[in-house]
């Protein structure tokens, strides 16, 4: 997932629209989770970037994420961009083999 999310809409709440994408987010991770796994991984894993733009991304957490949107909505943004890329991790590695 690369997305730009709009932190501001007009007639909406600024707590409803941040809710509603965090949501979105953890929809995504769900979804991601229930795909089959390849043979020999253990589990899913996530490579997370966050910014205002794509260009100044930088890399988090999956479970830092939901706090720098936290952080944006704090610091008034309009947007923010969001890249979650779901890997799998394989024994005797140290997170994702993309």
């Amino acid at each position: 997932m690369k997305k730009i999310f709009q932190l501001r809409q007009t007639n909406k709440h600024p707590e409803r629209v941040l809710e509603s994408i965090k949501h979105e987010i953890r929809k995504y991770f769900k979804r991601e989770r229930k795909k089959k796994l390849p043979e020999n991984a253990l589990f899913w894993d996530f490579e997370c970037r966050f910014a205002q733009t794509a260009e100044n991304a930088y890399k988090v957490t999956a479970s830092e994420l939901m706090k720098a949107l936290d952080n944006a909505k704090a610091e008034q943004w309009e947007r923010c961009y969001v890249e979650i890329i779901a890997c799998a991790v394989f024994k005797n590695t140290n997170g994702c083999n993309a």
